[in-house]
């Protein structure tokens, strides 16, 4: 079952993150930018094994940023890669897309 995460994208989305790892959070995101691109053409190539590495390692690094929801829709994606269920897959990465569009990062002093 995967989770729906489209309420995520009515507002903006404050992020509280610890100030001592802030160097660190724009390369983080690019490398999520990067990784959704890879989802996308993994999937258009039928490697759901693929995905499926590129959802867990989202699933796992998701919160140790602060950033909660994508370990959420890391999860999913994993799941679905799981099940080779593309559309979920696609609805996904739309998901988490809409998401960092609305994210505000917040460094906590």
């Amino acid at each position: 079952m995967t989770q729906n995460f489209d309420n995520l994208v009515a507002a903006k989305i404050t992020v509280r993150v610890d100030p001592d790892i802030a160097d660190l959070i724009p390369g983080y995101l690019k490398n999520l930018q990067e990784d959704m691109g890879s989802i996308l053409g993994s999937l258009e190539q039928g490697d759901y094994e693929t995905v499926r590495i590129l959802s867990h390692s989202m699933k796992g690094s998701g919160g140790g940023y602060g950033f909660d929801a994508i370990t959420d829709i890391g999860n999913s994606l994993e799941l679905a890669a799981k099940e080779q269920d593309a559309t979920v897959i696609r609805n996904m990465v739309n998901q988490l897309t809409n998401y960092l569009k609305q994210v505000e990062i917040v460094y906590d002093e």
